[in-house]
C-alpha cells in the first residue's frame, strides 16, 4: 500500500487530530493523505444533536465511504463512534488518552454564570444537577464546532461554555475557565480518545498497530462494553468513565434531578458487562423516560 487514505472531518479539531494520527505513521515510515468529508451534522447545525441521528450520524457517513473503497481508514473522537459497527470495519488503534475532563470556559467569574451553552444531553443533565438550587442559571443549546461555540461565548450569547478539555488542548487554545470534576461530571464514553478506524485487512492491522495504547484501549473498551449494556443511545444522558480500571457509569434523567450509578474496580470485560447490566436495570426507567421524551421510540 503506497499511501493510506485518511478520511476527516473539516473541522480544525478533526484536522489536528487527523494531522496527528499522519505524523505518527510518517515516524514509522508510512506516507498517508488526509480526504475531507463533510457529513450530515457538519450542514445542520440549527438542532440538537439528538433530533438529527446523534452523535454517530459524524461516523456513519464516513464508514461508508471506507466500505466504498473512497478511503482506507477514519480519525475519529472516539467518542463519536457508535455501539454498532458494520461489518467489515475495525477500530485498528486507540491512541494514548489526553485529559478526559470536561472543561468549562467562561470570560467571567464562575459566580456570574447565568447562560450556559452545550448540546450534550448529559452535560445539560448534569449542569442541571449541579444548579438545582440556583434557578438564575440556565442551559441553553449550543451547536457547533469548537470555533463555532467560542465565538458565540466572545459574543456574549453565553455566559460559560460546556466542552471537552482534550479539544482545547489538541487545538492549542488556553481559555479561562474551570476543569469539571469526574465525580459530579462524569465524561462521556471514551471522551478525550482518538481511534483510528479502517477496513479489517491484515495490512492496515499491521499498519496501525504501533500507534496503539494498549492501557486507553483497555480503560476505553470497558466503557465502550458498558455503554453496550446500558443502550439508550444519544436520547439518555450517561455517563461513563473508567481510568485504570477504576470506573464510574451514570445514567441521568432529562432534567438531572434523578440518578442512578455504579462504581469500582473493573478489571475485565466480565466485569464489564455485569456493571452494565447492573446500570441498565437500575435505571431502566430513566431510559424509557428519556427515549419516550424525545421521540426514540419507533
Amino acid at each position: 500500500m503506497s499511501k493510506i487514505r485518511i478520511g476527516t472531518r473539516g473541522s480544525k479539531l478533526a484536522l489536528a487530530q487527523t494531522n496527528k494520527v499522519i505524523d505518527l505513521l510518517a515516524e514509522n515510515g508510512v506516507e498517508a493523505e488526509r480526504i475531507i468529508i463533510k457529513t450530515t451534522g457538519d450542514r445542520v447545525t440549527d438542532r440538537g444533536l439528538h433530533e438529527i441521528g446523534g452523535f454517530g450520524m459524524f461516523v456513519r457517513e464516513i464508514d461508508d465511504a471506507i466500505l466504498r473503497g473512497d478511503i482506507d481508514c477514519a480519525v475519529h473522537s472516539m467518542k463519536d463512534i457508535p455501539a454498532e459497527r458494520p461489518e467489515g470495519l475495525l477500530t485498528v488503534a486507540v491512541l494514548k488518552r489526553d485529559p478526559p475532563y470536561d472543561y468549562m470556559v467562561m470570560n467571567e467569574p464562575v459566580e456570574n454564570l447565568k447562560i450556559i451553552g452545550t448540546s450534550s444531553l448529559r452535560r445539560k443533565a448534569q449542569l442541571l444537577r449541579y444548579y438545582h438550587d440556583n434557578k438564575d442559571v440556565r442551559i441553553e443549546m449550543l451547536r457547533g464546532n469548537l470555533d463555532t461555540r467560542l465565538s458565540k461565548l466572545d459574543e456574549g450569547l453565553y455566559d460559560g461554555i460546556m466542552v471537552a478539555e482534550a479539544g482545547l488542548m489538541r487545538l492549542g487554545y488556553r481559555r479561562n475557565g474551570i476543569r469539571m470534576p469526574v465525580d459530579l461530571f462524569v465524561p462521556a464514553t471514551n471522551q478525550g480518545t482518538v481511534a483510528v478506524v479502517s477496513r479489517d485487512t491484515p495490512i492496515l492491522r499491521e499498519i496501525f498497530a504501533p500507534l496503539n495504547d494498549e492501557a486507553s484501549a483497555r480503560d476505553c473498551g470497558i466503557e465502550r462494553i458498558i455503554m453496550e449494556e446500558v443502550g439508550g443511545g444519544c436520547f439518555t444522558p450517561t455517563g461513563i468513565f473508567c481510568q485504570n480500571g477504576h470506573l464510574i457509569a451514570e445514567v441521568l434523567s432529562l432534567d438531572g434531578t434523578r440518578a442512578e450509578r455504579v462504581s469500582g474496580d473493573v478489571h475485565n470485560p466480565e466485569e464489564a458487562h455485569i456493571a452494565g447490566i447492573k446500570l441498565r436495570t437500575e435505571a431502566s426507567e430513566l431510559i424509557a423516560e428519556a427515549k419516550l421524551a424525545l421521540g426514540a421510540y419507533e
